[in-house]
């Protein structure tokens, strides 16, 4: 069984995954899968897509050569490859099936349909300069949003300090 997030007293972990050229697997190319992929590009992850139909916005992504897309349904092994996998099918059964191979895999997923069953969670993340805000809602996606927005309206209008302390490297 999987360790999710709303199965476990524990809260989460938040870290930062650095993807730039890592192999990210998505399943599924509807709405849910095109905002997860959208964030993944800027990241520089290696993107692909499993489904058997694109949205417009990710077909022209494949167009440009920016994501691969694997036109068909998931099948096991089809994370042989992932560093990172996103399970966001319409389909509660073959989310489950993805999140447990990526469990057998040790692979981190977040399943689109049930935050509890995910090893993690996609956090409401902003920008503000270099400054990146990321908030989790605690399962709630509308809260999360809501916060990060606040957060990041505060960095722009100045009440929230955003000065650097230290120098650092990406």
């Amino acid at each position: 069984m999987s360790a999710g997030a709303g199965a476990s007293p524990y809260p989460i972990y938040p870290v930062g995954l650095r993807l730039g050229g890592r192999r990210v697997v998505v399943v599924g190319g509807g709405p849910v899968g095109e905002r997860r992929v959208r964030g993944l590009l800027v990241a520089g992850a290696d993107v692909v897509v499993l489904s058997s139909s694109l949205t417009a916005a990710l077909r022209e992504l494949v167009d440009d050569g920016r994501l691969t897309w694997w036109e068909r349904r998931y099948t096991a092994g089809d994370l042989s490859t992932a560093w990172y996998a996103i399970a966001a099918t319409p389909t509660p059964e073959v989310n489950a099936a993805i999140m447990a191979e990526a469990d057998r895999r040790k692979i981190f997923c977040v399943r689109a349909d049930d935050a509890s069953g995910s090893s993690a969670w996609t956090l409401a993340a902003g920008q503000h300069g270099d400054l990146t805000v990321a908030v989790s809602g605690g399962g709630d996606p509308r809260r999360a949003a809501a916060a990060r927005d606040a957060i990041v309206a505060g960095l722009a209008d100045g009440p929230l300090p955003d000065r650097p302390y230290r120098a650092c490297e990406k």
